[in-house]
């Protein structure tokens, strides 16, 4: 008996903080399946997809920008409409991005990148992490390549 006293108060105790902190029945239920857009492949077989969607999540894989003029400011200005390009596609914007990659082809370019980045994701910018990639770069001849993550 009193270990059913305490398997109750446990399972009392969290629900209790369940609902303090304001977590739903919905948002421990399973999510819906993920769906893909710009699935690119490899002799017929998928590879990698240009996003990814779950739930009420966007997942951006990284853009580069592969074209004239092969300066970081002109790059990092494609890079970052091709992705509120696919924000606005899946039903996002550039102010709901939670966390953004920038690999960089060249640490030299920090502050380039930042010019342009800078007030793109609105008065509360996302989480970010910068890297400069070795031996080889950036895929492709792009000075900077960036992917986000989201909500809808």
């Amino acid at each position: 008996m009193e270990k059913r006293r305490s398997v109750l108060k446990k399972m009392l105790a969290t629900v209790a903080g369940l609902s303090v902190f304001g977590i739903s029945k919905d948002a421990l239920a399973a999510p819906s399946e993920k769906t893909v857009s710009n699935v690119t492949t490899f002799q017929d077989v998928p590879l990698f997809s240009g996003s990814t969607k779950l739930g009420n999540l966007i997942f951006v894989a990284g853009k580069g920008a592969h074209v004239e003029p092969f300066e970081i400011k002109a790059h990092t200005e494609i890079v970052l409409k091709e992705l509120e390009k696919e924000l606005i596609k899946a039903g996002s914007s550039m102010e709901k991005v939670l966390k953004v990659t920038v690999f960089l082809n060249d640490i030299a370019d920090y502050q380039g990148m930042n010019e342009v980045y800078k007030g793109r994701f609105g008065k509360n910018p996302p989480v970010r992490t910068t890297v400069a990639v070795a031996k080889g770069g950036v895929p492709g001849n792009s000075l900077v390549e960036m992917d986000c993550m989201a909500y809808i």
